[in-house]
């Protein structure tokens, strides 16, 4: 789960009443095991962003993209957060990048695309559907790419690659 680290660092930091994530990977990472759970990947990936990432909402979308060549792992991650005013940003960002350097210690192809995004929604704005009526007044989105190791599987499988990566991480921290 590439994106619910950084809805957890953003919910460490301020409330996160919505966030969902779009996951584009190539369609050639993508076996017949995963296309066939596609439903239990955005089902389990919604319930993770809301109790592990902490988000009082949680969705999760995954695009199967057929581009060739393959394309670089890519995630979206958007939050909407309570900020009055904005004035936490600069400790929003701190959480995020101090996240990607935490994941990409153990998965080296894990990063931030660009800076992190923030746009301050209008009171007027119809996100409450979203946030099941709590407050909102800033979306914040971060862009990351996985690129995986090539070590056995194609650099452009950054989806699979993660997966082993972090179960190698859990599996060492067991042993200790």
């Amino acid at each position: 789960m590439t994106s619910v680290p950084i809805v957890a660092s953003i919910s460490r930091v301020v409330p996160v009443p919505y966030a969902e994530i779009v996951a584009s990977i190539s369609s050639k990472s993508a076996g017949p095991g995963a296309r066939a759970n596609i439903d239990e990947y955005t089902e389990t990936t919604s319930h993770a962003i809301e109790t592990v990432g902490g988000a009082r909402r949680g969705k999760a979308i995954i695009i199967l993209n057929p581009a060739d060549p393959p394309m670089i792992m890519r995630d979206t991650v958007l939050a909407l957060v309570d900020d009055p005013g904005g004035v936490r940003r600069d400790e929003i960002v701190a959480s995020i990048t101090a996240m990607v350097g935490d994941v990409s210690s153990y998965v080296p192809g894990y990063r931030l695309k660009q800076q992190v995004q923030f746009a301050e929604i209008p009171a007027d704005s119809p996100v409450h559907t979203l946030t099941d009526g709590a407050h909102a007044t800033h979306q914040v989105t971060v862009f990351l790419e996985v690129e995986g190791a090539a070590h056995y599987l194609p650099a452009y499988a950054g989806n699979l690659d993660i997966m082993t990566s972090a179960a190698v991480r859990a599996g060492e921290e067991l042993a200790r």
